[in-house]
C-alpha cells in the first residue's frame, strides 16, 4: 500500500499575513544562477524549480509576474533553499519540499502553496490566481 501524505492548506484573511515567502528550489549564487539557466535550455523537463520556470525566464523575470509582485499588496518575500535554510533556521527542523509558497504570520510558517501545487501549474497566470484566491 502506498503512503499519502495528507497536507492541510490555507486560505489567510490578509490582516494575518506578515509576508509571503517564495523559495525555489535551487541554490543561490551566480554560478547557480548560470547552471539553471543551462539547465532549462538543455533539459527543461528535467529542471527542478517550477517556480523559477514560471517566474524567470532563462535570465529576466517575467513581465507579468514582475508586475504582479510590484502591484501586490502583500510583502513578497523570494528565497533559495540556501538562503530559506540560514534565515529559517529552527532547532525543530522545518522539513519542506521545495518549491514552495509559505506564509509567514502570527501563527509562523504555513503552506499557502504546495511543491507539488507548484509543479503542476502551467502559466504565471495560474500561480497569480492560487496567490490571489488563497489570501483573500
Amino acid at each position: 500500500m502506498k503512503n499519502v501524505t495528507i497536507i492541510h492548506y490555507i486560505s489567510v484573511p490578509m490582516e494575518k499575513v506578515l509576508k509571503l515567502l517564495f523559495i525555489y528550489n535551487t541554490n543561490s549564487g551566480s554560478r547557480n544562477a548560470i547552471l539553471d539557466s543551462l539547465h532549462k535550455v538543455f533539459s527543461p523537463q528535467t529542471y527542478d524549480c517550477k517556480l523559477c520556470d514560471i517566474t524567470f525566464g532563462l535570465v529576466l523575470e517575467n513581465k507579468t509576474w514582475k508586475r504582479f509582485r510590484k502591484e501586490s499588496r502583500h510583502e513578497m518575500v523570494f528565497l533559495h533553499k540556501d538562503e530559506f535554510a540560514k534565515r529559517y533556521k529552527s532547532k525543530f527542523g522545518h522539513k519542506f519540499t521545495f518549491p514552495i509558497v509559505l506564509t509567514e504570520g502570527e501563527n509562523g510558517l504555513e503552506v499557502l502553496i504546495s511543491a507539488q501545487e507548484i509543479n503542476e501549474l502551467k502559466t504565471v497566470q495560474a500561480l497569480m490566481r492560487l496567490v490571489n484566491n488563497r489570501t483573500e
